[in-house]
C-alpha cells in the first residue's frame, strides 16, 4: 500500500463564498491572507482555510464510511464536531482506563473517522490525542488570477405599507446587506500519511488488519476525490461555486521516503515536484512516482487508479 501521497494543484473556482471571517454592520467580510508570491513580493489574496477544507473532506468521509459499512462512533454518524466524545458506549467500555496507549488501541478499530481525521479525547478527566492522517494547507488564491467583489442584496418585506413616502430601509422593513463573491485560481496542498492508518503512534504497532487498513485507505482516497468534485461550505444555497477545472501533480511514495509537495504559488511547481522525485529515485530507485494532471477528469482517473490498485 502507498505510504505517503501528496496533491499539489490549482483549483479554479468562480463566484464562491465558501469561507468568510464574519460581518461588520451589513457587510459580510471574506477571508483574506497575506502571502509571498512566486516573485518574492508580499500580496493580499482571498483564501479558504485548511480547517474548512478538512471539514468538507471529513463530511464526505463519514458519508462514504456509512455507505461502506465501516466502523463509526455515534458522534461521527451524526456529523457531531465532538465525534467520539459524544459516544457514551465507547467510554463505558473503557471501564475507567486512563492509559493513553490502551485508549488509542480501543479507539482505532472503533471509528474510521477518528482514526483518519484525528481527535482529542477530552472527557472524564482524560486528555488523549490522535494525530490526523490527513493534512490540508490553505486554499490560496493566485495574486494575479483571483478577485473578490461585494454585491448588493436586499430582503423585501411583502407586508410593508404601500405608497409610503419614507424610503428608509428600516421603515419599509427592508434588510440591505452586501455579500462577497470570489473568483480565481487557488493553490492546493494536501498530504496523506496512508501508512498511519490503524497505527498506534504510542506503541508503534498496527491495531487493524491489513484488510481493514485497505478498506479505510480506499474510503479516505474517495473522500479526497469528492472534496474536489463537490466542495461543501458556506452560502452554497445561492452561491454554489462554479468549478472550471483542476490541474496539478500527484506524488506518492511506497517507502518511508516522503512524497514531495511544492505549492502552485510557484509557477514551476509541477516541474519541481517531478524533478525532486527523479532525484530521490537516484537513491531510492522506484520508490516514488509523480503524475501530472491537466483536468478534473485526469485527476479523477489517477485517484480511481490508486483506489483500484489497493486491492
Amino acid at each position: 500500500m502507498i505510504n505517503n501521497l501528496t496533491i499539489s494543484g490549482l483549483l479554479t473556482l468562480d463566484m464562491h463564498a465558501l469561507n468568510n471571517e464574519g460581518g461588520e454592520g451589513n457587510q459580510l467580510q471574506t477571508r483574506m491572507v497575506h502571502i509571498i508570491d512566486g516573485e518574492g513580493e508580499l500580496q493580499v489574496v482571498n483564501a479558504i482555510s485548511g480547517d474548512m477544507l478538512k471539514h468538507i473532506q471529513a463530511e464526505h468521509l463519514a458519508n462514504v464510511s456509512i455507505d461502506k459499512s465501516l466502523a463509526l462512533c455515534d458522534g461521527c454518524k451524526k456529523l457531531d464536531a465532538n465525534r467520539i466524545n459524544r459516544d457514551d458506549a465507547f467510554f463505558d467500555n473503557l471501564d475507567g482506563e486512563k492509559h493513553s496507549a490502551k485508549i488509542i488501541d480501543q479507539l482505532l478499530p472503533y471509528c474510521t473517522v477518528d482514526d483518519l481525521e484525528g481527535i482529542m479525547i477530552t472527557r472524564d478527566n482524560r486528555s488523549v490525542s490522535r494525530k490526523s492522517v490527513v493534512e490540508f494547507g490553505w486554499l490560496v488564491g493566485l495574486p494575479n488570477s483571483t478577485r473578490t467583489e461585494s454585491y448588493f442584496h436586499v430582503k423585501f418585506d411583502n407586508n410593508r405599507a404601500a405608497g409610503s413616502g419614507d424610503q428608509t430601509g428600516a421603515n419599509l422593513g427592508q434588510n440591505i446587506f452586501y455579500r462577497p463573491a470570489s473568483s480565481g485560481k487557488y493553490a492546493v496542498v494536501v498530504n496523506l500519511e496512508l501508512s498511519r492508518i490503524g497505527f498506534n503512534d504510542i506503541t508503534r504497532e498496527y491495531v487493524l488488519t491489513d484488510e481493514e487498513r485497505v478498506n479505510r485507505a480506499k474510503a479516505l482516497l474517495e473522500s479526497i476525490l469528492f472534496t474536489f468534485i463537490k466542495p461543501l461550505g458556506a452560502h452554497r444555497n445561492t452561491q454554489n461555486p462554479h468549478i472550471l477545472g483542476f490541474e496539478g501533480v500527484l506524488s506518492f511514495s511506497n517507502s518511508t521516503v516522503p512524497a514531495p509537495s511544492i505549492s502552485a504559488l510557484n509557477s514551476n511547481y509541477r516541474e519541481e515536484v517531478e524533478g525532486i522525485v527523479g532525484q530521490l529515485n537516484r537513491i531510492y530507485e522506484g520508490k516514488l512516482e509523480a503524475k501530472k494532471f491537466d483536468s478534473q477528469v485526469e485527476f479523477t482517473q489517477f485517484m480511481t487508479d490508486l483506489i483500484q490498485e489497493l486491492d
